[in-house]
């Protein structure tokens, strides 16, 4: 089943059950000064859970896009080296307001998973609340879930109902235990269930979240039985592809192998493996859809996060052999996947590639000069056996080359993996498919950027306009 059909599949299913379909929001929420980007289903939804908005509905569905990049919430740096993290993702999502809860949306969730998808029932693995009896009884009696297979989580965070399964919307306010939704990927990958001390492995994947805003919490903490309880659920379309498509990472989907396959186009670049070829179909997905919902490439704010993600895309191109722009190039096939769904994207396809262009081309006039200057650095810590980049050296490549500190960070990181992967491979041989996530790579010593007060000179901001931009102060750290 293609992801487009999985899409559609959902949002048909709750229409059926009297849910209105409402349009994916901006990435930009406009109305909510707390966000950098839309990271979630229910930010639109917002008002209406607190009270201050109402709708002409009280079921609703939606597929929502969300950027994780910058912020709180930033999954950048693990793009393209673990099997699911994304900058860009779109979240499939059920909402209840004061309408119905936690029957309703557990046999729904159920219903879908295993009648319309045809998931196997012994595949799936749910956790509740540890004191939410009410849903642990729904699972267990109604839907007929075997209670080995229905697991109790409890304040695992350190605090009174700090918990993986209880959500909270900040300190106070609307908040209430949830119930998730496990696949098993089976015995030949490694990990545990839920609650296990191998519960950080890949075997078992959270697919969906239903959250059961339920109390309405004071500033003394005390929870507060809510007049009408709701419902916000979240299932990624990324991860529920991959397993309807019988892959086990989110890239390979059908709708990724066409951007890996575009990125390797441009690239001229035959390893269909290769990590920065994943970067390349993830980057293009946020890029395109940040600008075609208005936001610019710049130096504050929401547009330093996307020239950020741009260059990244940039170097790793530049990685894979590319030395003029190429990008942008990249924006017919992301929107024959996916401008169906999203017509702003259809609409924007000019005026993203244009702007994609425009910044490569700038930033092309300067990479092949900072790369150069970047791997020698590398090469002379490798000479001398030191693991600590020149902070005079990061500062260089940002304030004459473009560099941000990050990008050099996650060249070192980059190094690091592959220095990592060199050492296993002369102790061991290749490695195997399965094993514990991470638990391979500890021996080894990360390339680290001194911070300010170290070897990274400080910049003293300009006390008038008239003033120069960029005077350094601080002395050279030690060589």
């Amino acid at each position: 089943m293609k992801s487009a059909e999985i899409r559609q599949k959902f949002l048909e299913f709750f229409a059926s059950k009297g849910h209105q379909i409402v349009a994916s929001s901006s990435l930009v929420p406009h109305e909510d000064p707390t966000l950098l980007f839309t990271n979630a289903g229910m930010n639109q939804f917002k008002d209406v859970f607190l009270g201050f908005d109402k709708r002409p509905y009280t079921r609703a569905t939606t597929s929502q896009k969300c950027v994780r990049a910058g912020g709180k919430h930033n999954d950048l740096e693990n793009v393209g080296y673990t099997a699911r993290h994304h900058t860009f993702f779109e979240m499939l999502g059920n909402f209840s307001f004061g309408d119905y809860f936690k029957r309703d949306a557990i046999n729904y969730a159920w219903e879908l998973l295993t009648g319309v998808f045809g998931l196997p029932k012994d595949k799936l693995t749910v956790t509740v609340y540890a004191e939410d009896d009410e849903a642990y009884d729904i699972w267990t009696k109604e839907i007929g879930v075997p209670p080995e297979r229905v697991i109790r989580i409890g304040d695992n965070k350190g605090a009174r109902y700090a918990s993986d399964n209880f959500w909270m919307m900040g300190d106070t306010g609307p908040c209430g235990p949830c119930t998730e939704i496990f696949y098993d990927h089976g015995e030949h990958i490694w990990g545990g269930p839920p609650g296990s001390p191998e519960e950080d492995g890949d075997r078992f994947i959270e697919i969906w979240n239903n959250v059961f805003m339920q109390f309405n919490r004071d500033e003394a903490g005390v929870m507060h039985p809510l007049p009408k309880p709701s419902v916000d659920t979240g299932m990624g379309l990324e991860r529920i592809s991959a397993v309807l498509q019988h892959v086990h990472a989110n890239y390979e989907i059908d709708l990724f192998q066409a951007l890996i396959a575009a990125a390797a186009r441009e690239t001229s670049n035959a390893d269909m493996d290769s990590p920065s070829l994943k970067v390349l179909a993830d980057h293009i997905r946020a890029c395109s859809f940040l600008i075609a919902d208005g936001v610019i490439p710049g130096n504050e704010g929401r547009g330093y996060v996307l020239r950020r993600i741009i260059r990244r895309a940039i170097r790793h191109g530049y990685k894979l052999g590319a030395r003029a722009a190429f990008f942008h190039k990249m924006v017919p096939d992301l929107v024959a996947e996916m401008g169906d769904a999203y017509p702003e994207l259809k609409a924007g396809q000019q005026r993203v590639t244009d702007i994609l262009k425009q910044e490569e081309d700038r930033f092309f006039a300067t990479i092949e000069n900072g790369m150069a200057i970047l791997e020698g650095e590398l090469a002379a810590m490798a000479a001398a056996g030191n693991v600590v980049f020149n902070g005079e050296t990061a500062f260089k490549l940002h304030d004459t080359f473009g560099f941000p500190l990050d990008l050099t960070a996650d060249v070192c990181r980059e190094r690091k993996r592959d220095r990592r992967r060199r050492r296993l491979r002369r102790r061991h041989g290749p490695p195997e498919g399965a094993g514990p996530r991470g638990r391979q790579v500890q021996d080894g010593r990360q390339p680290r950027i001194r911070r300010p007060g170290h070897h990274l000179p400080r910049l003293r901001r300009p006390r008038s306009q008239g003033q120069c931009a960029g005077a350094i102060q601080g002395r050279r750290g030690r060589q």
